[in-house]
């Protein structure tokens, strides 16, 4: 899954790596260590400029509400449940498939963070006693230090209950498609701890490689079981992983701190 991730680059470097052509000032976030879901997020997107003459799409930059709210949806509620799409459902699902059809965006990030439970803790459930486990966070990123481009989608829900020229009107607000974490070797692996990725939890969000990026933000693209080949997961190899402070499982807690790798897994959290 995709629960909390990293996000701290700036609008302009994002607009460079996407090649994108319009995003405004005044959308502009503040670095986040600690995203997490509800919060405004950061997404690229291939879509006509509102007012323009031309149809033709627009790369833009957006800033979009992480948790997806349907179009057709009675209330915005539902939004904080919606923050993943199973990459091997995602065309079929009410709630996602008019968005994957048509509405594909890629959520740019660090890398994200996940939680694995302590192989003590781990036993002492077996064992029937009841201590609440604790669990250690990784950071997981690019082993090449790029940008994570996590496939996602968007929507458009219309809020009935507020005037047309209200500023809360419309809601953008956005998902991210998970697949099964890779099984492989990891590129650069803690010294005591996860091998794979699979070792710290079975799903992992889509990351997309630069050769698809056109392809899965292309708007004119409906063809379902193109778009599903465009989900294949990237290449193994990719990746590293490493501990960091349980500090971040406080949404609270948020400064480049959280980032920083530790030497091994926090005491009594050891894999």
């Amino acid at each position: 899954m995709c629960g909390r991730y990293a996000a701290s680059r700036r609008p302009e470097d994002l607009a460079g790596i996407f090649e994108v052509e319009k995003w405004e000032p005044e959308e502009t976030l503040d670095p986040d260590y600690n995203v997490a879901p509800t919060k405004d997020v950061y997404a690229v997107l291939d879509r006509p400029l509102k007012d323009a003459e031309s149809p033709k799409p627009v790369r833009q930059l957006r800033r979009l509400k992480w948790g997806l709210v349907p179009s057709w949806a009675k209330t915005p509620e539902g939004g904080a449940r919606m923050i993943n799409a199973r990459a091997e459902t995602v065309h079929e699902k009410p709630s996602y498939r008019r968005a994957f059809a048509a509405r594909r965006c890629i959520v740019p990030a660090d890398g994200y963070y996940e939680w694995v439970t302590g192989s003590a803790e781990r036993d002492l459930e077996v064992e029937g006693k009841k201590k609440r486990p604790r669990k250690q966070p990784y950071f997981v990123l690019p082993a090449d230090g790029s940008v994570f481009a996590m496939a996602g989608l968007y929507e458009f829900w219309r809020d009935r209950t507020l005037p047309d020229d209200h500023p809360r009107a419309w809601w953008a607000t956005c998902s991210v498609i998970t697949t099964e974490a890779e099984t492989s070797p990891l590129a650069v692996a803690p010294a005591e701890g996860p091998h794979a990725l699979a070792d710290i939890h079975p799903r992992m969000p889509l990351m997309l490689t630069p050769d698809r990026w056109d392809a899965w933000l292309d708007p004119a693209r409906t063809d379902v079981d193109g778009l599903r080949e465009l989900l294949a997961p990237p290449p193994a190899g990719l990746m590293r992983a490493y501990p960091v402070s349980t500090a971040v499982s406080n949404v609270r807690n948020n400064g480049p701190e959280l980032l920083k790798e530790l030497e091994g897994p926090e005491e009594g959290t050891l894999f």
